[in-house]
């Protein structure tokens, strides 16, 4: 027996929803990138999976839900600063990785549970869902394609997006996951 609760749209269903719900949508996604990586908990969840149906929106609240949560390593960062494997205290930096299929990623399950600080949520909600990178059922660009004309003006989304994918700088992607997060919040980012 299989038990089936409906709790909204998949994420994919809002690819082309107005300017202001995708920036919204991509802001909660951020947030929960964040949510899973840095928590009171001290457990980081490390979604392996991300794909655009496996994230839902609520249909009354609007809030973004991970729905199929069957591929995600848990790593007990207790665990690792009392064990202190090698280079446990070194930032971990996931490696992009072209890929001609969709919902790629790379990771290291050994890298993942043996290190503090690691950037994968971050990178996996940028490469698989936001950036220009992320492509699902013949579609290109992500949740954030075709901004409008003063927000792909100014440059900046599309340059945290590209940090936040494929970093330039070392550790580039966890500060571009920080600006980003702001910058989505900010008011001037969701004016179509």
């Amino acid at each position: 027996m299989v038990a089936v609760n409906y709790v909204g749209e998949e994420l994919w269903s809002f690819y082309n929803a107005p300017w202001e719900k995708r920036v919204d949508l991509a802001r909660q996604l951020m947030d929960i990138a964040e949510q899973l990586t840095n928590n009171d908990f001290e457990f980081a969840l490390y979604l392996l999976d991300v794909s655009f149906d496996n994230f839902a929106v609520g249909p009354r609240d609007g809030k973004v839900i991970v729905v199929d949560a069957e591929n995600v390593l848990v790593a007990d960062k207790r665990l690792i600063k009392q064990n202190k494997p090698e280079n446990y205290d070194v930032w971990y930096e996931s490696r992009f990785e072209e890929c001609d299929r969709e919902a790629c990623l790379s990771f290291s399950k050994d890298s993942l549970c043996s290190r503090v600080t690691v950037d994968h949520n971050y990178y996996a909600v940028c490469q698989n869902l936001l950036s220009r990178y992320a492509t699902w059922r013949g579609t290109t660009g992500g949740l954030l394609h075709d901004p409008p004309a003063h927000i792909a003006k100014d440059g900046q989304l599309e340059a945290l997006l590209d940090e936040c994918t494929k970093p330039k700088k070392r550790y580039g992607r966890f500060q571009a996951a920080k600006e980003l997060r702001e910058y989505l919040t900010s008011n001037n980012i969701a004016q179509p």
